[in-house]
C-alpha cells in the first residue's frame, strides 16, 4: 500500500482528470436545454475523500445527512461543509470530518486536492481534498447532523454495474426532467456533487485500484 500512496500523491500533484471525469456522474438534461452555469458568486466549501485500510482493502466514509438539518436531508455526502473566514481548504475539510464523524485531524495525512466543483443548486464552490489514515478511524457520528455512516470499499465503486440511473425533476429552472446517475451503495443513492467528486477520484486511481 505504500507504493500505491506514493503514486497517488504524484498523480494528485500532476494534471488532474478534472471536469471530464466529474461529468461522468453529472445529471443529463434533455438535448434542448444547456447546462446553464450560475453567474452568482459561489461560497467556498470543502470536503474530504478519506481513504483508510480496513479488512484488507481501502475504504472511504460517506455520511447520510440527518433529519434535523434544514437542507438536503437524507442525501449522501462526503464529510465537509463551508469554509470559515481565514480558514484553509484543508483546515475546513479536517474540521468538518472531526465534527461530523469524529476523525482526529492529527491522524490524517493529506495527499492533495481534486478539481474544485461548482454546485449551482446550493451556491457553493466545493474544494475536495484527499487524505488517508494509517488505520480505520474511531468514528463517532454527530447526532442530528449525520443519520448514519457508510463505509465504502473503494474497489466496490470501481465495479462496472454500480452506476445506476433515475429520472428526477430539476430543482432550478428549467424545471425539466433529467437523467441522474448515482452509485448504489448499501441501499443508498450516492449522486450529485458527491458522485462527481468520487468520479474524478476514481479516474485518478487508474491502475492503482488493483494494488
Amino acid at each position: 500500500m505504500r507504493i500505491v500512496l506514493d503514486l497517488l500523491r504524484r498523480r494528485l500533484a500532476g494534471p488532474l482528470p478534472g471536469p471530464d471525469a466529474q461529468s461522468r456522474m453529472a445529471p443529463r438534461l434533455p438535448s434542448d436545454h444547456g447546462q446553464d452555469l450560475t453567474t452568482r458568486e459561489l461560497r467556498p466549501a470543502a470536503a474530504i475523500v478519506l481513504i483508510y485500510p480496513h479488512e484488507g482493502a481501502w475504504h472511504l466514509p460517506l455520511t447520510v445527512r440527518g433529519s434535523q438539518l434544514r437542507h438536503h436531508t437524507g442525501q449522501v455526502s462526503l464529510p465537509g461543509g463551508r469554509i470559515d473566514a481565514g480558514e484553509s481548504v484543508e483546515g475546513a475539510a479536517l474540521r468538518e470530518a472531526q465534527e461530523e464523524v469524529g476523525v482526529v485531524p492529527s491522524e490524517v495525512e493529506l495527499l492533495g486536492r481534486l478539481t474544485p466543483l461548482p454546485i449551482d443548486a446550493s451556491g457553493h464552490l466545493l474544494h475536495p481534498v484527499v487524505g488517508r489514515t494509517p488505520a480505520r478511524p474511531f468514528f463517532r457520528v454527530a447526532a442530528g447532523e449525520v443519520e448514519r455512516l457508510i463505509e465504502v470499499p473503494v474497489a466496490q465503486l470501481l465495479q462496472p454495474d454500480i452506476v445506476k440511473w433515475q429520472q428526477r425533476r430539476r430543482s432550478r429552472p428549467p424545471r425539466t426532467m433529467m437523467d441522474v446517475p448515482y452509485f448504489e451503495v448499501e441501499g443508498a443513492h450516492v449522486g450529485g456533487a458527491t458522485a462527481m467528486v468520487l468520479a474524478e477520484f476514481l479516474a485518478l486511481l487508474g491502475d492503482l485500484e488493483a494494488s
